[in-house]
């Protein structure tokens, strides 16, 4: 008996030790979510104020430009999948996972080649261990986005949608990232962020029905284009960035909290045993005290006799 109090003795303080440890994840998860909330609107005037510059120029010019003229027969997708560096966040990375998965699925039965870039170690890994080809991946940087990272994984994209596809190109340009709702809501999304679609982009930029104005383009509208719309790609990948690490660090504390109300649970259920095994060991050692006790009154009665 006393051996199996010693196991739930240990067993106690194997799970307090680990729901310290989840609790100060808690904790920190939460403190980095409300900053990368501040980051994700910090981000949303200089994304909204590139979209209505680029949706003036697109609407105002007829140039006809890779990046805003859909192409007549699609060859060529690429996919850009944002997961995180690190785990313990719950269903977070798979989810994304599974919706660029889907997403793959989709446009193949449409006949489209795909090729997938991938930021973030998680889906990195898991594209790897089923041997699937990743055309470029990126990580470290997935806690606290910056803008330099943005433009580090925007760039060969925009390389990527400029070339012809007979020569590696892509027709179109697809992210999926996990948009942040709220702190216990967070959804995997997808968006096909090029070609643009300027009939949506222009609901996006003026949503209340207001006029945009007209402009003068020098020296040209085409040039323009080459100077905004890369800009535009990045600010959109720098804000599904930080949407995925505000989203990533409520998964980790919603599923720290889950973890540690568990070993809390988990340390009362043990307690009790081992109160209970206590029990069953005192009772155990009075009833041999006890029985020596009556065993040694008899003997000294068989002897008085």
């Amino acid at each position: 008996m006393g051996a199996q109090l010693r196991v739930y003795k240990r067993r106690i303080r194997s799970v307090t030790a680990t729901k310290k440890i989840t609790k100060a994840m808690e904790m920190i998860a939460a403190s980095r979510v409300v900053k990368a909330q501040r980051k994700v609107a910090a981000s949303a005037p200089y994304a909204t104020e590139l979209t209505r510059a680029v949706t003036a120029v697109g609407t105002g010019s007829n140039t006809k430009h890779p990046l805003t003229t859909q192409a007549d027969t699609v060859v060529r997708s690429a996919v850009l999948l944002l997961t995180s560096d690190r785990g313990l966040a719950g269903a977070f990375n798979s989810n994304a996972i599974k919706a660029a998965e889907q997403l793959t699925a989709r446009l193949e039965r449409e006949g489209q080649e795909v090729d997938v870039y991938i930021v973030g170690r998680r889906g990195v890994a898991h594209y790897n261990f089923r041997e699937r080809k990743i055309a470029e991946s990126w990580s470290g940087f997935t806690d606290e986005p910056t803008y330099a990272d943005a433009k580090k994984v925007a760039g060969p994209l925009i390389e990527a949608i400029e070339k012809d596809t007979a020569e590696g190109g892509v027709d179109e340009l697809h992210i999926v990232f996990t948009e942040f709702v709220s702190m216990m809501t967070q959804t995997a999304l997808d968006d096909r962020l090029l070609p643009l679609s300027l009939e949506e982009v222009a609901k996006e930029a003026a949503p209340k029905g207001e006029i945009l104005p007209l402009y003068d383009f020098e020296p040209s509208a085409e040039d323009v284009l080459d100077a905004l719309l890369p800009r535009y790609v990045e600010s959109r990948i720098y804000n599904a960035l930080l949407q995925s690490a505000a989203s990533k660090h409520a998964a980790t504390r919603r599923a720290m909290k889950s973890a540690t109300d568990n070993a809390g649970e988990l340390i009362n259920t043990l307690s009790r045993l081992a109160n209970a095994a206590r029990q069953a060991e005192i009772t155990q050692e009075i009833s041999e005290i006890v029985g020596g006790a009556s065993a040694l009154a008899d003997a000294t009665a068989g002897s008085d006799r």
